[in-house]
């Protein structure tokens, strides 16, 4: 049998996988009537949301298509309607069993928190199963039809990185619209406890968790997946070209989706260990999982690179992206989980205002960016170098690409345990809003905090590979424009580095200030439900759930769409001005600012939502304490820093170079207008 129908045959188990846990997690108990009714709510709106956001974007997809054809090929238009379909069919199929698998994590609960956790984690699972099945049956499927023409694939993973761009960009402003609106006016003012129904945001807030979390996030992991295998292939093609009788089996371009391949197996079965894990620590229950994953990946990239290439520096490459991505996510954990002291101090700081809780959180996420910019730029070192680098740059940069490929090999793995967190912060509003013993929401909340942290190492995981794959694809950009060196004395690559370093300031706060007007509007319509309706404080009266939903609903749709257009249209623009070197700058500048703004946000707004739950089990005066109030200003003023700006961060730069790669044809051709007419 072909190695090319091998591939789909893992994505195929990928998605059996899937189908299987789904079948589990539908036989499973949901739970009284009352819990019932509110999973109804909770799956009825993020499906609606869901079907909303793709009829905005299937024109997007529609436009962009049509320009493709019209100044590259036909061939790459396919592969971006195809990359942004899968993408979105990912989200679909895994926000539809997430939403399904809330309140029977929450009845689970009732019985004990082992059964909780594989339910939880099985509908997690079915996301990643999802996300890595579909990207690589749709890049197997290309591969084998479009053969050599790596080229065109570049338009699956723009497709994927556009469709990534607004799920996250959408998701985040509806999720954190809610949930600032829920916490401010529910929590602070009216002084009722988290996912209490007497909140007309609450419902809302639910279904955020989900748009954001797990639609959002597994469009995230498709875009940097497939992304990676996209570069790797890309540069492995050009290898061969340029030394083809060193490489008479087509190496360099199969190694990458073969190991892709056994990441997804490694996947499955790291997934089903941790589901079997009797750990009664959750967290340690999913790191097993993740070791065992990565272990595979390791053992199997050994055996493959002696195989194919005769030696062990493919191998290097591989462990190190995966050793990087795994230190990366524990700094992450370090500096986000009560477990350690930057959460504990942040807590101990609330003591003294929000003021000093702010200060403190910034200041975490502010030593955050040391370690993992040192770690990557130990990963692209030894990458370039290990793969012969300093005398055949192209190797060098190949081994590169590996490197980010050995990071988002178990890309399945990750995706299952990073949405496996909103299902159970989900289940437990459930269980607040079904009256639920006490016991069942100490379960779920202890499920939630570990949900935090893996959604906080998810997303270390996500920035790393965008740094390393980013580099590998503007690499590409740079062969297809025959760009041998960017030289920073030219006045117009300065000015494309400090245009590109600019960038993903100017899209946090488009961002930032999307979620600051949608909270707006969320505070007011609470504040009115609370005055006008004063039997909803005393239990007498139904919120109305449904206008909050809406009011998230329309301003994510609304304010979704200028940062993404932004990060198209900017690049290709710059290019076409100021010729393909200032586009490299700008790229390279881009890079630079998005990587470090992505971890202090994210890693500042974890560190806050962490300290406010460890002030809520106990600790400095507990829940209603003054310091629980500074602490949940703490996570109100984090939570579209963690949820909405900082994970679009790493997609910007990659959309940003993939769009540059896919037009780099155009740019070469009739870029450096400007420059022409002062010539």
């Amino acid at each position: 049998m072909n190695t090319e129908f091998l591939i789909l045959i893992s994505g195929l188990i990928a998605l059996f996988f899937a189908f299987m846990l789904t079948k589990g997690i539908i036989k499973s108990d949901e739970g009284n009537d009352r819990m019932k009714e509110i999973s109804g709510y909770i799956h009825n709106g993020a499906m609606a949301f869901l079907k909303r956001e793709y009829n905005y974007l299937s024109i997007f997809i529609l436009i962009v298509a049509v320009v493709i054809v019209f100044f590259i090929n036909w061939q790459t238009s396919i592969c971006f309607i195809s990359g942004a379909v899968l993408s979105i069919l990912a989200g679909y199929f895994g926000m539809h069993v997430a939403t399904k698998s809330n309140v029977r994590t929450a009845e689970a609960a009732r019985h004990g928190q082992d059964k909780a956790l594989q339910i939880a984690f099985s509908g997690g699972a079915v996301m990643g199963l999802c996300v890595v099945g579909l990207g690589i049956l749709g890049l197997g499927a290309f591969y084998i039809l479009f053969g050599d023409n790596i080229i065109y694939l570049t338009g699956f993973g723009l497709g994927a990185s556009s469709i990534a761009l607004f799920a996250r960009v959408g998701g985040g402003i509806y999720t954190k619209a809610a949930d600032v609106g829920a916490d401010l006016v529910g929590k602070v003012e009216a002084g009722i406890p988290e996912d209490d129904p007497r909140n007309p945001a609450v419902i809302a807030d639910n279904v955020g968790d989900n748009v954001g979390d797990v639609a959002g996030m597994g469009a995230d992991l498709f875009e940097s997946y497939v992304g990676s295998i996209i570069s790797s292939l890309t540069l492995g093609t050009f290898l061969v070209s340029k030394f083809g009788n060193k490489y008479p089996n087509n190496e360099p371009v199969l190694f990458p989706i073969l190991l892709a391949s056994i990441g997804i197996i490694a996947s499955v079965i790291g997934i089903l260990f941790a589901r079997k894990s009797k750990n009664s620590n959750p967290q340690a229950a999913l790191n097993n999982g993740t070791y065992i994953g990565g272990i595979i990946v390791i053992i199997s990239s050994a055996i493959l690179s002696k195989v194919m290439f005769g030696d062990f520096k493919a191998f290097i490459s591989i462990v190190t992206g995966l050793v990087i991505g795994m230190l990366i996510g524990k700094i992450t954990e370090m500096f986000t989980s009560a477990d350690y002291k930057h959460v504990k101090k942040i807590a101990e700081h609330t003591q003294s205002g929000a003021a000093t809780t702010i200060i403190s959180g910034l200041s975490v996420g502010m030593k955050s960016t040391m370690l993992p910019i040192i770690f990557i730029a130990f990963g692209i070192i030894i990458s370039f170098y290990v793969m012969g680098g300093a005398t055949n740059p192209s190797l060098g940069l190949y081994g590169i690409s590996l490197a980010a490929v050995g990071m988002l090999s178990t890309t399945g793995l990750t995706v299952a345990v990073d949405a496996y967190g909103p299902i159970a912060d989900n289940a437990g509003g459930i269980a607040e809003m079904s009256h639920l013993p006490a016991s069942v929401r100490e379960i779920t909340d202890k499920l939630d905090s570990v949900g935090n942290t893996t959604a906080a190492i998810g997303k270390g995981f996500a920035i790393g590979s965008a740094a390393l794959t980013a580099l590998a694809l503007f690499a590409s950009y740079a062969q297809a424009t025959k760009i041998q060196s960017i030289d920073l004395l030219k006045p117009v690559t300065l000015v494309g580095l400090l245009i590109g370093a600019m960038l993903p300031f100017l899209f946090g706060a488009l961002t930032m200030d999307s979620v600051g007007k949608a909270a707006n509007e969320m505070i007011d319509e609470v504040r009115r439900q609370f005055k006008e309706k004063p039997g909803i404080m005393a239990g007498k009266e139904t919120p109305d759930y449904a206008k909050c939903v809406d009011i998230s609903t329309a301003a994510a749709l609304r304010e979704m769409m200028l940062p993404g257009i932004l990060a198209i249209v900017v690049p290709i623009s710059i290019g076409l001005l100021l010729g393909a070197e200032a586009l490299g700058g700008l790229i390279a500048g881009a890079v630079s600012s998005g990587v470090l703004m992505a971890i202090l946000m994210s890693n500042s707004g974890g560190a806050w939502d962490n300290a406010k739950k460890y002030i809520e089990v106990g600790n400095y005066g507990g829940k209603g304490s003054e310091s629980h109030k500074a602490g949940v200003v703490g996570d109100t003023v984090g939570d579209p820093l963690k949820d909405t700006s900082g994970p679009s961060m790493n997609i910007l730069i990659k959309l940003m170079t993939i769009v540059s790669l896919v037009f780099s044809g155009v740019i070469y051709q009739y870029g450096g207008i400007i420059l022409k007419f002062f010539q």
